[in-house]
């Protein structure tokens, strides 16, 4: 078990370096590159589904915390495999109650699920499009209660995180 473990450690990280590395191609003009990308995430959500039907969710206590980003990275990532995200965000949910998995992670992952299922989005984590160079989030279920529910995982409120991607 504990050089499945290792092994599984090395191929998560390697995993989530192919995504850091190709997650440009998802939004490009180009066809090829969006099928390429499309490609490299559905594998990857498939492969993470055969890790939970064997692990669990892949904590960091089990994998280290880096291999366990990478998980929820690959998860946030499954957006055409809405059984994988469901699937994760459920152990996710589990591992946070147990205290081995970051309740900021399982926040965006949590609205990205959400929106991928054409619902309203908790955290406002999930950014729809950009309208007169600021960020705009997918809907939110609460928008008047956003930041306080984001203080509660973790995350900065909403106008200091959409800062980092408005268009100068």
């Amino acid at each position: 078990m504990a050089h499945d473990v290792a092994a599984l450690t090395v191929e998560l990280t390697d995993m989530a370096a192919a995504d850091q590395r190709s997650s440009i191609r998802a939004n490009s003009d180009e066809p090829a590159e969006q099928l390429a990308w499309r490609r490299l995430s559905a594998r990857h959500g498939d492969r993470l589904g055969e890790i939970m039907d064997e692990y669990g969710w892949p904590t960091a206590e089990m994998v280290g915390e880096e291999a366990a980003r990478a998980a929820w990275l690959i998860a946030q990532h499954a957006d055409r495999q809405l059984d994988v995200q469901r699937r994760a965000l459920l152990l996710m949910e589990q591992a946070v109650s147990a205290g081995l998995a970051d309740p900021r992670e399982l926040a965006f992952l949590r609205d990205r699920t959400l929106v991928n299922e054409g619902r309203r989005q908790i955290y406002g984590t999930q950014i729809a499009g950009v309208k007169d160079g600021a960020p705009v989030p997918w809907p939110c279920a609460e928008p008047e209660r956003m930041d306080e529910l984001r203080a509660e995982v973790g995350i900065e409120p909403f106008d200091e995180y959409v800062a980092k991607f408005a268009v100068a």
